[in-house]
């Protein structure tokens, strides 16, 4: 019975490490690209071989916007940085297609 009971509590150490260290990769997922980055590299791999890394990268950056959404305005400058375009004026001129990526 002293054996079963050692099982259990490893077990549950176990568990609670491992809801600890998901929440922590969660909480730092949140945080802005230059945070985030700061705390991952010191994330060793194997963490991010046995941790739900993807399920919670979707969740943390999931974002309020969806497919077929308006897009908020925004303004930026040229490449030239001769003026500045917004958005909203550029809608209103002709059909605008955004186009978001990464190439990380």
């Amino acid at each position: 019975m002293p054996r079963l009971r050692l099982l259990f509590v490893i077990a549950a150490a176990i568990v609670c490490l491992y809801a600890v260290a998901t929440a922590g990769l969660y909480i730092a997922m949140v945080q802005p690209p230059e945070r985030f980055g700061a705390i991952m590299s010191h994330v060793p791999m194997p963490a991010m071989m046995v941790l739900p890394f993807q399920p919670l990268w979707m969740s943390a950056r999931d974002g309020v916007l969806h497919e077929g959404d308006m897009a908020p305005d925004f303004s930026l400058p040229t490449l030239d940085r001769s003026r500045t375009v917004t958005l909203s004026a550029e809608v209103r001129e002709r059909p605008v297609v955004l186009v978001f990526g990464s190439y990380t």
